[in-house]
């Protein structure tokens, strides 16, 4: 069902009145937009997406095929390499920190737990504890005095709440759980924590090990992901008070919870760099001047890789989380090739984004052209599911729009390819999920490049082995890619630049 016209005007009441420019008016639509067919997009997503590239996981050589893969379609278009020394690939290292299983030990009653199996660390704190437990039936008992002891209590799964950042509901709910209730201690000073699971804490406990095995990850030598002083000391002085937090499975609550028993918990952390890349390329404009500047189409190649077993499935495809977007530039790369605009076209697939942005925070510290030649920066993220004819754009309403202009045009492509009706609720700073700062525009917006966030919003297949080809919107894939091709063209051929608004500051 086609939502009405008057419907699709009120959501943008509010949201953006300013109209349209002439400027953008006299853009002529491209007879080129033919050459995003719904066909293409459906055979390049079942084989990007498809398991035999297990989920494309970064650092692994299951990103390196998919990556390999994208460069080799760009370059059967006819895309121009512009990655490290005139490849596809600008190389960067994902630097790992993880605890070493070599290296860290848990004895309880001198008997050793054998790590991530028996008993899982729930977060990255390193430290040697030597100290008894004392159990408490309620972890709320402020009456017991937990200092310097190893305390032990159960947990208890909190509702599944309104994020929906990853993985599955119980996992969610454990780990709202396991959060809660450690802050709450940590507080009251004990050595260490102890958690016993609860009927859902159970049914995370392999998730929780899978992905606390994983680490956490950064970039060295990128571009800030946060503001500066943006949360930085309230974090630190988090980390001073924070102790190790371990997860025992449910059946162990009778051996745990007798007072007095020795422990002796030691973790040690691991550090090592694995690569990963960026994947760029460019279609030369056709203007003398305009052609020095460059409309970049932005997403990443990236997803989980092959994690726990969901439902008899373990690999984690990512069709939706990017996969839609980024068979959404080989289709906007096949136009563009067809009919060159005035500007130059730069398509960035960005590499480790699932681990934190940081293919974007590399490319923003190390652009392969200056970033006061980059027109905007057109960034999608999850564009095939949902409602058919209702869609978002992120970086529309303050405080994350930068540049007034380019959501003007992004307002007239829209009005002239999907006609979505626009949620703004997505855009705002109040949102639960803080969706604008999850994708790979942030480090150029952060730098002052015009950018824009196109998206679908989230479902419930996020980041779940769920999210597979199978299960995407291809008609709905087909017009948001047109609509981003529409909006890079007119921002391509407009005379004027889109200009960043005054006094813009992006903080979080």
């Amino acid at each position: 069902m086609t939502i009405p016209q008057r419907v699709y005007a009120a959501v943008l009441i509010g949201l953006f009145t300013a109209p349209v420019s002439l400027t953008a008016q006299q853009v002529s639509t491209p007879g080129a937009m033919s050459q995003i067919r719904e066909a293409d997009l459906r055979r390049d997503l079942f084989a990007m997406a498809g398991d035999a590239m297990r989920g494309r996981e970064a650092g692994t050589l299951d990103e390196m095929r998919a990556s390999i893969w994208t460069a080799e379609q760009l370059a059967a278009i006819g895309v121009k390499p512009m990655g490290d020394e005139g490849t596809w690939f600008q190389w960067f290292n994902v630097r790992r920190t993880r605890i070493s299983t070599i290296s860290s030990s848990v004895r309880i009653g001198g008997r050793p737990w054998a790590l991530w199996s028996e008993i899982t660390p729930a977060s990255n704190t390193e430290g040697d504890v030597s100290a008894a437990t004392v159990y408490l039936a309620d972890w709320r008992d402020s009456t017991t005095n937990i200092s310097g002891q190893v305390v032990v209590t159960r947990l208890a799964s909190t509702a599944e709440g309104t994020r929906s950042t990853t993985n599955t509901p119980e996992y969610r709910a454990a780990r709202q759980g396991i959060a809660q209730i450690s802050s709450a201690l940590m507080r009251r000073g004990p050595a260490a924590i102890i958690l016993v699971a609860d009927s859902l804490g159970e049914l995370a406990f392999s998730g929780v090990a899978e992905l606390q095995s994983r680490g956490s990850y950064t970039v060295i030598g990128g571009a800030n992901r946060f503001a500066p002083g943006a949360g930085g000391n309230r974090f630190a002085a988090a980390q001073s008070r924070a102790v190790p937090v371990l997860l025992a499975h449910r059946n162990a609550l009778g051996t745990l919870q007798q007072d007095g028993q020795g422990v002796e918990i030691r973790i040690r952390s691991e550090q090592f760099d694995t690569p990963s890349t960026n994947i760029i390329g460019m279609v030369r404009g056709t203007d003398p001047v305009l052609r020095d500047e460059f409309v970049v189409f932005s997403s990443h190649q990236d997803h989980d890789g092959v994690r726990f077993n969901v439902e008899g499935d373990s690999i984690w495809n990512g069709a939706d989380d990017n996969g839609t977007t980024s068979v959404a530039l080989l289709a906007i790369a096949r136009a563009w090739v067809k009919q060159p605009a005035k500007r130059s076209a730069l398509f960035i697939y960005h590499g480790a984004e699932e681990r934190g942005l940081l293919g974007s925070l590399w490319h923003a510290a190390h652009p392969v052209v200056p970033l006061n030649k980059m027109a905007a920066v057109l960034n999608g993220d999850m564009i095939g599911r949902n409602h058919p004819d209702t869609a978002s754009i992120l970086g529309v309403q303050p405080p994350h729009r930068n540049s007034s202009d380019l959501v003007r045009m992004a307002l007239d492509a829209n009005n002239r390819t999907g006609k979505f009706a626009l949620d703004s609720i997505w855009d705002r700073p109040t949102h639960p999920e803080g969706w604008y700062f999850r994708s790979d525009h942030v480090p150029y917006a952060r730098l002052n490049v015009p950018a824009l966030f196109f998206s679908t919003n989230l479902h419930g297949d996020y980041h779940t082995p769920r999210d597979d080809p199978s299960r995407i919107d291809y008609p709905k894939l087909t017009r948001m890619t047109r609509w981003m091709y529409m909006t890079g063209w007119i921002v391509a051929n407009s005379k004027d630049r889109p200009s960043i608004d005054p006094g813009f500051r992006l903080e979080r």
